[in-house]
């Protein structure tokens, strides 16, 4: 990824080889990673069991939010594309009976219509 890109907010795939030692300690036995998505230091990885997100905090991102979601306790998802004046575009998960998602902003140019798809594909 860029580095104009990644200022942009502009999502971009991961090499499954650059996650090895990320998520090293998460993965279990059987799990393999099919796509990873990189926006900014956050991130969205899908494995062939679960969705995780991980969300790098703090100035140096080092500290880190590791959410996990398997597929079947996803119970609805939307996507709102950007339009001509509002620029960004936006993912919500529902988890669960949990009433509030969550929410994933994309910028104009990301790829998440890539992301909705494979959420889509795994969530079936």
């Amino acid at each position: 990824m860029g580095l104009l890109s990644g200022l942009m907010g502009n999502a971009s795939e991961v090499d499954n080889s650059d996650l090895e030692h990320l998520i090293a300690n998460t993965l279990i036995e059987g799990e393999s990673v099919q796509k990873a998505y990189k926006v900014v230091r956050d991130m969205f990885i899908f494995t062939n069991k679960r969705l995780i997100l991980i969300d790098k905090q703090g100035v140096t991102g080092s500290k880190m939010e590791i959410l996990s979601i398997a597929y079947s306790k996803i119970t609805k998802f939307s996507k709102e594309s950007a339009g001509h004046f509002d620029l960004d575009a936006e993912l919500k998960i529902w988890v669960g009976s949990n009433p509030t998602p969550i929410t994933k902003d994309f910028k104009a140019g990301d790829n998440i219509n890539e992301v909705y798809k494979i959420i889509s594909q795994f969530s079936i």
